[in-house]
């Protein structure tokens, strides 16, 4: 993501607020999309240069062919939805400025990269402005597929900085024929749809294959004679697809290839808090708001989990008293950590409650 321009002032016009302000920007790639996505907010005024139909009539019988002609809107926003399939970002709301024969009325602004646009809140909260900063530090040196493949089956996913998406997935007999045939087939059609992706995401992108047994031996050396000039390491894994993807971020053989293990240790502290609830009045964790905000009073958080969509709730009340279980967990030292519900942590934390806790000590001894 880059700044563009930025005109904040220190301050809290409500509690739990670092500044207000105004910030200029353009998303570059779709991990920014995703992260205004969490920046962007019901309240908040987005201004941008968007595109109208202008009709103009030559007589009464044919009416010119419609002209679409660039303005400059602010609309308050409504609602924020993020298409990371269609690779843009949807803003609803009302028009404030820009046409005034339609002020009042609703709009929806579509975000796409290299696009500029201008923010303004009258409330920056800090995990904003922690966002604005992880966004703006330079994430992967290289795009990342990952490739899980098995006999008969293989299934690729791109690493994003929200989680890995599957880009796609083929299925082949697991029988042999005479020399191989079926298996060649079965790795021709493999390779061609990486190649596809690669061609997608940029020559210098890298490749992990990975898989349990030798089938991914196998397929790297066919890759290798049929397309050397695709670099890949190999991985072994238990399991394909979305499971495999999560093993492989779970140990964090990526490091090398992600500038932040920001994945790798949510997966690490979820399992962590799963492990600690098995243990019931034994372990050291806590679920649910309730249960969390009597934990966080007590200064026996360590890690405080929150999912995402919490943060953004319709829910008024009870967002406030999330910030607020936020604000007192930052003053007791407790670390902060905001998982994604594009990732499996972060949506296995949002059915389970949104809220929960990793303790220093057992609050039922």
């Amino acid at each position: 993501m880059r700044i563009l321009s930025s005109d904040m002032t220190e301050g809290a016009p409500a509690e739990g607020c670092e500044k207000r302000g105004e910030i200029t920007l353009i998303a570059e790639t779709l991990d920014d999309l995703w992260h205004l996505r969490h920046l962007i907010e019901p309240g908040d005024i987005v201004v941008a240069v968007t595109y109208r139909s202008e009709e103009r009539r030559v007589d009464r019988i044919r009416p010119k062919k419609a002209e679409k002609k660039p303005v400059k809107l602010s609309i308050r926003v409504k609602e924020v939805e993020f298409q990371k399939f269609s690779r843009r970002l949807r803003v609803k709301g009302i028009i404030e400025h820009g046409l005034e024969d339609e002020t009042g009325s609703h709009h929806t602004i579509n975000v796409e990269t290299q696009m500029k646009i201008t923010i303004i809140k009258e409330c920056w909260k800090k995990h904003h402005i922690a966002r604005l900063n992880r966004a703006t530090e330079r994430g992967y040196e290289v795009p990342v597929i990952l490739l899980t493949i098995e006999e008969g089956e293989a299934v690729a996913g791109m690493l994003h900085q929200y989680g890995v998406d599957e880009i796609f997935s083929v299925k082949g007999s697991s029988g042999k024929r005479v020399a191989g045939e079926t298996r060649k087939e079965f790795f021709g059609e493999v390779l061609s749809q990486l190649k596809q992706a690669i061609a997608s995401s940029g020559e210098h992108t890298s490749v992990i294959v990975a898989g349990p047994g030798f089938i991914k031996d196998e397929f790297l050396a066919f890759m290798r004679e049929r397309a050397p000039e695709i670099t890949a390491r190999k991985e072994n894994i238990s399991s394909i697809g979305t499971s495999g993807f999560l093993e492989l971020l779970k140990r964090g053989i990526l490091g090398k290839m992600i500038a932040e293990e920001r994945l790798s240790r949510e997966i690490r502290m979820f399992d962590k808090l799963l492990e600690e609830i098995s243990k019931g009045d034994r372990g050291k964790a806590a679920y649910g708001i309730d249960d969390v905000e009597r934990c966080v009073k007590l200064g026996a958080v360590e890690t405080l989990l929150l999912s995402d969509d919490i943060l953004m709730s319709d829910d008024e009340t009870l967002r406030k008293r999330v910030e607020n279980i936020m604000h007192i967990a930052e003053q007791t030292k407790s670390e902060v950590i905001i998982l994604s519900t594009e990732f499996e942590p972060g949506k296995r934390l949002s059915r389970l409650c949104g809220v929960a806790a990793l303790l220093r000590f057992n609050v039922n001894d």
